[in-house]
């Protein structure tokens, strides 16, 4: 016997229908968003941003590998980690795949962090990924895209788009010591799992931002942080469709690895 509500055919059917239509109002107001989302105004990028790649340094506008549009994913993995965040690393399990849809469509995406690039890459060979990464260490880019904290800021006021992220709970953190004692597990499960304390792992942010290239000028055209990038993480729109749903209880994400971690807990 199941604790969850049943019914008939003729239930389930009525129930599915008024769920439909929900779903659709849904979609149609995710379809206006998005086209609002191509309605922001573009701002012009003065910075070249050097970044360090595989194939030495490129410059952002390099970056856009000759196409017009440039998806940045602004991964968690900052210069005193040891590896890289576990949820970003859950999220980029799928950008391999998407790549080449991508690039039919004129999109580059690239992953870019704040740790040097013998890092990222040797982290990258332990995940099995293949997708383009970049670190910016050295550079302005992380700071100004508001998903790192410069030493001795909690908040970079060139990133006023910044909400809920983590670099405002390392402001709380470092004004409310008690609030560490009320931290999600999630939190400090993945500082350990960086291999740095909650200070190193809250001064890096996770975020999404995109750019375009006309005429050999690049503009920022969008960023989203937080529950902003959750787009990105296909295994939750699944369990949102499957029975239990997420099923994390009061602690969400608690249960995320990576994905050679899984036989280990």
């Amino acid at each position: 016997m199941t604790s969850h509500q049943t019914g008939t055919h003729e239930e389930w059917l009525a129930a599915r229908n008024a769920l439909l239509a929900r779903e659709k109002e849904l979609t149609r107001m995710t379809d206006e968003l998005a086209r609002q989302r191509r309605e922001l105004p573009w701002m012009r990028v003065e910075k070249e941003y050097p970044l360090q790649t595989e194939d030495g340094t490129r410059t952002l506008a390099e970056l856009f590998d000759g196409r017009s549009q440039l998806v940045v994913y602004h991964f968690m993995f900052g210069p005193g980690y040891e590896a890289g965040c576990p949820a970003c690393s859950s999220t980029a399990d799928s950008f391999n795949g998407v790549l080449p849809h991508l690039e039919a469509c004129d999109v580059t995406m690239i992953c870019v962090s704040h740790a040097p690039i013998e890092k990222l890459l040797a982290y990258r060979e332990r995940m099995g990924w293949s997708f383009n990464w970049a670190s910016s260490h050295g550079s302005d880019f992380n700071f100004d895209y508001g998903v790192s904290a410069r030493e001795g800021m909690t908040h970079d006021p060139a990133a006023p788009l910044l909400e809920a992220n983590e670099l405002a709970l390392l402001k709380l953190l470092n004004e409310q010591p008690a609030v560490r004692e009320n931290l999600p597990r999630i939190a400090i499960q993945n500082a350990s799992s960086t291999g740095t304390d909650l200070d190193g792992y809250f001064s890096e942010g996770h975020g999404v931002s995109t750019f375009a290239r006309e005429g050999g000028t690049v503009y920022h055209c969008y960023s989203s942080y937080a529950r902003g990038t959750e787009f990105a993480m296909g295994y939750y729109a699944i369990l949102d469709r499957a029975p239990k749903g997420r099923d994390e209880g009061d602690q969400p994400m608690s249960w995320l690895r990576r994905h050679d971690e899984y036989g280990s807990h």
